[in-house]
């Protein structure tokens, strides 16, 4: 599964940089899904991981400097890159695509997951309908509800008592109330962005609308 997991992640890192290199400079400035970044710090974010060390001493030294506030961590080194000129930034996207992560605590699938998830935290706002694939849903989705997304992406509290059913591909999970759309709609639901409950039905959707609001 590690071998597949680096096969979307590059397909999806070349998505999002077909998709940076036409935009626009207003585009580029247009808030993502992810609070407090624009689609170029989400573009900084995509490079940041194909250029860091995650050997264990690394990541242990990043620990301790941070006092465990990685996503100050991981803000700061979004920033850092998406400061690069627009041309450089999706040049060295696209160069560093097929680049293999496997990293602490989430393995391969987060990284996986990352590319899939923010390559849409950047298209959606934009009104693009840029996305992976349903293939590349469906193991994203096999990841969100694994316990290494546990570490990072969602809650185990989040899935408690819901039933999460892809309309667009034969794949559920979980028992109870039940939350059902596109595959694309579901995982970024999970993952936090209230704005795809919009795309969903089902009467666990006011259930995962509340915990998000939590």
């Amino acid at each position: 599964m590690t071998a597949e997991h680096h096969r979307i992640a590059t397909a999806n890192r070349l998505l999002a940089a077909d998709m940076f290199e036409q935009l626009t400079p207003q585009q580029w400035a247009t808030p993502s899904l992810c609070e407090g970044w624009t689609v170029r710090e989400v573009a900084g974010h995509l490079l940041a991981p194909l250029e860091s060390d995650f050997s264990w001493p690394t990541v242990l030294g990043v620990i301790v400097r941070y006092r465990g506030n990685l996503e100050k961590y991981v803000d700061d080194e979004a920033r850092a890159r998406s400061a690069r000129p627009t041309e450089q930034l999706v040049a060295q996207l696209r160069e560093r695509a097929g680049q293999e992560l496997t990293v602490p605590f989430t393995g391969a699938g987060g990284p996986m997951a990352d590319t899939a998830i923010h390559l849409r935290d950047a298209a959606r706002p934009l009104g693009l309908d840029v996305s992976p694939d349903v293939d590349a849903w469906r193991a994203t989705l096999d990841f969100l509800v694994s316990k290494p997304a546990t570490r990072g992406f969602v809650t185990k509290k989040r899935l408690a008592g819901l039933r999460l059913v892809a309309t667009d591909q034969d794949w559920s999970w979980g028992e109870g109330a039940e939350v059902r759309g596109p595959s694309e709609a579901v995982a970024m639901a999970i993952a936090g962005r209230p704005v795809a409950l919009d795309d969903l039905a089902g009467d666990g959707v006011a259930v995962l609308r509340g915990r998000l609001a939590g």
